[in-house]
């Protein structure tokens, strides 16, 4: 259990069990995290179960547990996930049956709820494809400053919700992630104030007197120029600058160091410019997609999105001593900044020990990131600072370039003052 921070305003607590009796670490977890708020009511809860690996608990049981810590909380909004791995406490747990729980109290803050839920109908978008309408989601009112997502990947178009959210709203931050429970389609559930749902979204949009700031760290960084593409065809970058993209890619891998040559052979990304017109295209100013293949025959590079002609791109590498450092300067105006109550952490589920060798890294580099007293600190490598507690997603959600975006391999935060 992490204490609350800053007695004068907004406070957080969170809490962490593990086990195979389900209720009993709901429980736990959740008398963890009240217990850093000396008995107020949490205004907005946030909680996260993991069933499990491989013969994973049943559903049930998942869903029990969910609603044993929405009763015991009595939080004025209360919204889960189920996942693949779960965050609080300083320690990440990934696979084993296990809760986590944020609470918070959030002085002058107004809190409304969604459940939105995606309706598949056959034949009727145009050319006889499937339309898909989603039913109970509403835009942000104008006092609405923030939204945390959550969603079935599976049964809920997200990317499509967030470009209405860009077009309609722009700036409006949406920071979440996808529920990660493992065994397919039908084995997530989402939470909302006492209720359980079988896919869809839930939705807490934030106002009034909230303060928070998002933070998106993409964990790569650049090799070789900025190039504009050339020539494209859907996500196959043919030419960039003039010349094919293979070829390009070629010349800027060779030039690299060997140790870093291996490191761009294992986690190659393309970054794509947010602002066509910045002055300077550095860490930070790109959006991270993967690069899915190379075809040195056709000269091709087969992108993890569609690009256009006239895009400016840079290739990016991706490595785990790169991420632990973007995270953690990135959260360094955050902590110079003044008193932090804590933080809601989305991390992909390609992170954790599959990257870092270890499932507490990212709370740990977190949390001594925010540390105004451990900015010396080497990233990640204390247990100081204020309270964070999240979960290990299937895709993470936050604003890069002022516009809200799906990610992959990608740690999402939202911070909130003290």
């Amino acid at each position: 259990m992490s204490p609350a921070a800053a007695p004068s305003g907004q406070r957080i607590g969170d809490g962490l069990a593990v086990g195979p009796d389900l209720t009993g670490a709901a429980e736990v977890a959740t008398g963890q995290a009240l217990a850093a708020l000396d008995g107020a009511r949490p205004d907005l809860l946030v909680f996260f179960v993991c069933p499990g690996a491989g013969p994973s608990l049943p559903v049930e049981e998942t869903e029990a547990a969910g609603l044993r810590v929405m009763e015991l909380a009595g939080a004025g909004t209360a919204i889960g996930a189920t996942a693949h791995g779960v965050i609080a406490d300083s320690r990440g747990v990934e696979g084993a049956p296990s809760v986590a729980v944020w609470a918070a109290v959030l002085p002058g803050a107004d809190v409304a709820v969604l459940a939105p839920v995606a309706q598949r109908r056959p034949g009727a978008a145009p050319g006889g494809g499937d339309a898909i309408t989603v039913r109970g989601l509403r835009g942000p009112g104008d006092g609405e400053r923030v939204a945390i997502l959550l969603a079935d990947p599976h049964a809920f178009p997200v990317g499509a919700v967030l470009e209405r959210l860009n077009g309609d709203r722009p700036g409006f931050p949406v920071i979440g992630g996808l529920a990660s429970a493992p065994g397919g389609p039908d084995a997530n559930r989402l939470f909302v104030d006492g209720r359980v749902h079988d896919g869809g979204a839930v939705v807490a949009l934030l106002g009034g007197q909230v303060r928070f700031r998002p933070v998106v760290s993409q964990g790569c960084r650049p090799i070789g120029p900025p190039m504009v593409v050339t020539r494209a065809e859907h996500n196959q970058l043919l030419e960039l600058a003039g010349r094919p993209a293979a070829e390009r890619l070629r010349e800027i891998v060779v030039a690299l160091p060997d140790d870093e040559q291996q490191q761009a052979l294992r986690g190659l990304h393309l970054g794509v410019a947010v602002d066509e017109y910045a002055e300077e295209q550095e860490r930070g100013d790109f959006l991270i997609r993967a690069v899915l293949g190379v075809d040195t025959g056709s000269g091709a590079v087969t992108a993890g999105d569609v690009l256009e002609v006239g895009t400016t791109v840079r290739f990016q590498v991706r490595d785990a001593a790169g991420a632990a450092r973007n995270l953690y300067e990135l959260l360094g105006p955050l902590r110079r900044g003044g008193p932090l109550a804590g933080a809601l952490l989305f991390s992909c589920n390609g992170r954790g020990a599959a990257m870092f060798g270890d499932a507490d890294h990212d709370v740990r580099a977190v949390r001594s990131g925010l540390d105004p007293d451990g900015a010396a600190a080497a990233p990640g490598t204390g247990a100081a600072g204020p309270p964070v507690a999240g979960f290990f997603a299937a895709g993470e959600i936050g604003p890069v370039g002022g516009r809200n975006h799906m990610h992959g391999f990608t740690a999402s935060v939202l911070v909130f003052d003290g």
